[in-house]
């Protein structure tokens, strides 16, 4: 279970983020959704231990993840997608991969990287391709097989589907379904509010750094009407 409470995140000397509270239990996929400028990017930032938390608790289970690198993050079990589907241009696949396998013993790195490839197999034939050759979707292929090599129990996906093809984000929603279904909590951070709303068990609405409205996704599938209030305050 991820849980987070009361969290405060300043970008600039300016405050962003004014007292979150947010849970993803095991198996469970919760959106996170919101205008630009709302606070999603920041919160992942400060998930990732990219960047301080002003005030506020973050737990994984019984870890405190407190004041700990991005690395101490990941080997925690908590893994990022970042947006925009950026991976080293002038790295193989492959070596994209054995890059993000860094936080585990190196004895269980190939292994790990043959695991992910099981489920991303549109990546195999592309191995030893540069980065920069690959499309976005295949982009954003590999930076989920990065995120997932480490066996996280919380994977945060953000923007999913942004710039990729209808065909692409279902091959990735599929993934992200099946992820779920082994036990891993995802958040998933989506300006596609209909995919997002389509994935998630339960929603979180942010507004200029605020929850403005938490509960199951359900019901702003039935009442869109609360989620179009918040992009239009």
């Amino acid at each position: 279970m991820l849980e987070v409470r009361q969290l405060h995140i300043s970008r600039g000397g300016k405050p962003v983020v004014h007292g979150v509270d947010l849970d993803v239990a095991p198996g469970e996929i919760v959106a996170m959704l919101g205008p630009n400028g709302a606070g999603k990017s920041s919160i992942v930032l400060a998930l990732a231990g990219a960047i301080p938390r002003s005030q506020g608790k973050v737990r994984l289970g019984d870890l405190t993840l407190d004041g700990l690198t991005p690395d101490a993050v990941r080997r925690a079990g908590l893994a990022i997608v970042p947006e925009g589907h950026h991976v080293l241009g002038n790295l193989s696949v492959h070596d994209n991969l054995r890059a993000a396998a860094m936080v585990l013993p190196a004895k269980e790195v190939e292994s790990a990287i043959e695991r992910v490839l099981v489920t991303f197999s549109e990546l195999k034939p592309r191995l030893e391709h540069l980065g920069r050759s690959l499309s976005g979707g295949q982009k954003q292929m590999v930076c989920m097989a990065q995120a997932l090599l480490a066996r996280p129990r919380i994977l945060v996906v953000d923007e999913l589907s942004l710039g990729l093809a209808p065909l692409v984000v279902k091959r990735l929603a599929d993934v992200l379904q099946s992820v779920a279904a082994d036990g891993v909590g995802v958040l998933l951070i989506e300006q596609f509010t209909t995919l997002a709303l389509r994935l998630a068990q339960r929603a979180v609405v942010l507004q200029r750094g605020r929850t403005a409205w938490s509960g199951p996704a359900q019901t702003l599938r039935d009442q869109p009407e609360i989620l179009q209030a918040s992009y239009l305050a």
